[in-house]
């Protein structure tokens, strides 16, 4: 479909501090959005998303909280009111809404408008959706926007079936995240790898579930010559002291690197010669192996939620059995043992970055699946 008619569209998230995906989820959103709508944000004020949302051209950003505690009831009733009287004032045509905390009071504060918008929600993980709380959110649910097919295939099997479901994949900036030359990314590696050596890193984090000991496990198991020209960079908070342990009993101490929280993960990724994104939890389509894969990395994914719907196996990546070291160990020798096709794999996975993950497709597909709410839009937009 395309542009439609102007809508007035608030966008919601719960959390505070960092955010994670949801932060570089709705920045996304609320910016191309903004180019054609009138846009609201209601963040929590000591979240990132307020912080970086302020810089927006065009986006209106309100400090709005949404305490969820036993002990907060009474700092809830009054966010419910500020939330109810903000949109009272403003009338929007679409809330949308991006986990179940703000999901919540959003409802809540519709209770009672003459004029209710249209709540979408997107479910931004692989949590199941299930139980009387979700129930009583779908009745009252407009659609909900699933990024992977994975995610929406579970959501077809519980109660929010009842409601649209679409798959809008995550975007990204693929001009943003462009590889680097190879001087520049050889400048960085040699921090972390030497030469003849293979690099895996990750800017998925640390989170146990995100499987990087499961990495580490299996390329403890390669044979010794081949286990020594494996190094190992993550991004993300430092390793907890039993995590620290195992490695250090593993031999692979010096072999597996930390380089923190960034701000911005492209000089890792530059400097990496393949990426790793192993989830076997929470995960849905992941925004770190699409950075990297636009970064002409190939990338090695666990076959979980929606992360094989990022990879053609053998061409761009590979995939391998949810927490199946050994099938990881197969694929790191894999690597080890033709260093010459990493590059072929990385200039695929670039290119298929170009075609399908890149932001304009994100806006336009969330865009057309608001305007499919609001008739009159639609058919002035058709």
């Amino acid at each position: 479909m395309g542009r439609t008619m102007l809508m007035k569209i608030l966008l919601t998230n719960f959390h505070e501090g960092d955010g994670g995906g949801h932060t570089t989820y709705l920045l996304a959103l609320a910016r191309g959005l903004a180019a054609a709508h009138e846009v609201h944000l209601a963040v929590p004020a000591t979240s990132r998303l307020y912080r970086d949302a302020a810089t927006l051209d065009g986006v209106r950003v309100v400090a709005q909280p949404f305490p969820n505690a036993i002990a907060q009831l009474a700092a809830a009733a009054r966010a419910r009111r500020q939330l109810r009287d903000y949109l009272r004032t403003h009338a929007f045509d679409i809330v949308h809404v991006n986990g179940s905390t703000d999901h919540r009071m959003v409802l809540s504060a519709c209770g009672g408008l003459a004029r209710k918008p249209r709540i979408v929600l997107t479910k931004h993980n692989s949590k199941p959706a299930q139980g009387v709380t979700h129930r009583w959110r779908a009745r009252r649910t407009d659609l909900v926007i699933a990024v992977c097919d994975a995610t929406r295939r579970m959501l077809e099997t519980g109660p929010y079936a009842r409601c649209q479901l679409r798959t809008v994949r995550n975007g990204i900036d693929v001009h943003h995240y462009l590889p680097w030359s190879d001087e520049a990314a050889r400048a960085i590696r040699e921090r972390w790898s030497g030469e003849g050596r293979l690099l895996l890193g990750s800017n998925a984090g640390t989170a146990e579930h995100k499987g990087w000991m499961d990495l580490i496990e299996a390329v403890a198991t390669l044979p010794a010559v081949q286990r020594a020209r494996v190094d190992i960079l993550l991004c993300g908070q430092p390793p907890l002291p039993e995590q620290t342990q195992r490695i250090e009993a593993l031999g692979l101490a010096t072999q597996v690197h930390f380089a923190g929280l960034l701000s911005d993960v492209r000089p890792v990724v530059a400097a990496i010669d393949v990426g790793f994104v192993l989830s076997y939890a929470v995960e849905t389509i992941s925004f770190a192996c699409r950075e990297t894969m636009a970064m002409a990395k190939p990338v090695l994914v666990s076959d979980y939620a929606g992360l094989p719907e990022n990879i053609d196996d053998g061409v761009d990546g590979w995939r391998v059995p949810v927490r199946d070291r050994e099938a990881i160990a197969v694929a790191v020798a894999d690597m080890l043992e033709h260093p010459d096709r990493l590059r072929t794999m990385g200039h695929a996975a670039r290119r298929k970055a170009e075609r399908e993950f890149g932001l304009d497709r994100f806006i336009v597909a969330t865009e057309d699946a608001y305007a499919a709410l609001l008739p009159s839009i639609a058919t002035a937009a058709a």
